[in-house]
């Protein structure tokens, strides 16, 4: 239940995130509204994943997930550039949460 936790967690700062892309520096009301309520609510349910998972594996698995969905959403549906660059910087996003979390399996 805690990992649905953080995924929902995830997907609440993605929207808000991608939401942000479209409210023109906080001028236009329902994106700017919508991206203050995803980072409320992907906070509020952080908060909640951080009762009983530690806050490293948390905190990478959410910060390194959603910045690898962003930059996919920006190549995706946001017509920004997909180098190699960044499809190997998102691996290695990846990668690197992936190395975080089995180090601390005991």
């Amino acid at each position: 239940m805690i990992w649905l936790t953080l995924a929902s967690a995830i997907v609440a700062e993605v929207l808000g995130t991608t939401a942000m892309k479209y409210s023109d520096g906080f001028t236009k009301l329902w994106p700017s509204l919508g991206t203050a309520v995803g980072y409320l609510i992907a906070f509020i349910l952080l908060a909640q994943t951080l009762k009983t998972m530690s806050v490293g594996t948390a905190y990478a698995v959410w910060s390194g997930v959603g910045t690898a969905a962003i930059a996919a959403i920006g190549m995706v549906f946001l017509g920004e550039a997909a180098s190699a660059a960044k499809l190997i910087g998102i691996v290695l996003v990846i990668v690197g949460v992936l190395v975080l979390n089995l180090g601390g399996v005991h």
